[in-house]
């Protein structure tokens, strides 16, 4: 299978990457929402932010699942919420050697359909705590910032986000 660090290469079989979405949400000042996984241990953050991001169901178009995942991570539904842009491509990440070993499924890494949503809530409607969570803390940061942030296997994912969604870190 050939792969490479660019989150547009081609794919030999895209059946070996997972079906996921993600999801940017931009504040009215152009911000974007950032969660800090639940699951990484506190005395090494520096690479513990993410956008919310999650699994497609059998079944279920990208689109629900963006608004689904949006809820269960973050608290936030439909109503709160305005429909900014779908990224055309899905993008793609490699698993890295060691996490791949520790996976129980037959997938290599993520293939992702990434969303553009505009929040029209209030702070007090994100709620981490409406489903399993799986960040522990949030913030609103620049979009440029978020590649930095995120786990180095899905920095180019991140960058290529942060390019197609600048548009979205106007204030509205």
């Amino acid at each position: 299978m050939t792969t490479s660090s660019s989150p547009l290469s081609p794919i030999k079989d895209p059946s070996a990457y997972r079906p996921n979405v993600g999801l940017a949400l931009f504040s009215r000042r152009g911000h974007v929402l950032l969660g800090r996984r639940a699951t990484v241990r506190k005395e090494d953050t520096r690479f513990a932010w993410q956008m919310p991001q999650g699994g497609i169901d059998r079944g279920e178009d990208a689109a629900t699942a963006a608004i689904r995942e949006l809820a269960e991570e973050t608290g936030v539904g439909k109503h709160h919420v305005e429909l900014l842009e779908e990224l055309e491509p899905w993008l793609f990440y490699d698993f890295p050697p060691a996490l791949k070993a520790r996976l129980s499924g037959p997938y290599s890494g993520q293939r992702q359909k990434w969303f553009a949503f505009r929040f029209h809530g209030a702070d007090s409607d994100i709620r981490l705590d409406t489903h399993t969570p799986e960040f522990d803390a949030w913030k609103w940061a620049d979009l440029s910032e978020a590649p930095s942030l995120v786990i180095p296997f899905k920095q180019p994912v991140y960058q290529e986000v942060a390019t197609r969604f600048e548009r979205w870190t106007r204030p509205v």
